[in-house]
């Protein structure tokens, strides 16, 4: 299978994501509030609750499992199970992650500030790329 290359960009960006998500974590609350965690988690990483720790931890978990899913596609390593029907669940993820957050944060009232925008961005372009690499794999 030849090398994907939006999927190989895919797994970079949710590799580079789950890094991000464990850098976090070393830098501490003021990182939380960098990265946009929200008020709970940074008073939660205040506090030195392994709540935070373990919910970014949890995050990253799954973003690095996104990665490799994605280098799978890209034909980088073997393939992993139920690799198109993952793939395009993650892009759904992605993708109402992009269109959804904005939406959501004004349904329930709640400020709609720079993260909120540069993050779904940043989103969106993740989306962007995993529809780009998952397409090919449906029509092969």
């Amino acid at each position: 299978m030849p090398a994907n290359a939006w999927l190989m960009a895919g797994g970079v960006l949710s590799g580079a994501a789950s890094i991000a998500h464990l850098a976090v974590i070393v830098g501490g609350p003021r990182w939380y509030d960098a990265f946009g965690a929200g008020r709970r988690m940074v008073r939660l990483a205040e506090q030195g609750s392994p709540v935070a720790t373990a919910i970014t931890l949890g995050i990253a978990a799954v973003l690095a499992i996104w990665a490799a899913y994605a280098f799978s596609g890209a034909g980088l390593i073997p393939r992993l199970p139920l690799l198109r029907l993952a793939l395009t669940a993650i892009t759904a993820v992605y993708v109402l992650r992009a269109f959804g957050y904005i939406p959501a944060l004004m349904a329930a009232g709640a400020p709609v500030g720079t993260f909120a925008w540069v993050s779904s961005a940043i989103v969106l372009l993740f989306a962007i790329v995993h529809v780009m690499g998952t397409l090919p794999l449906w029509r092969s």
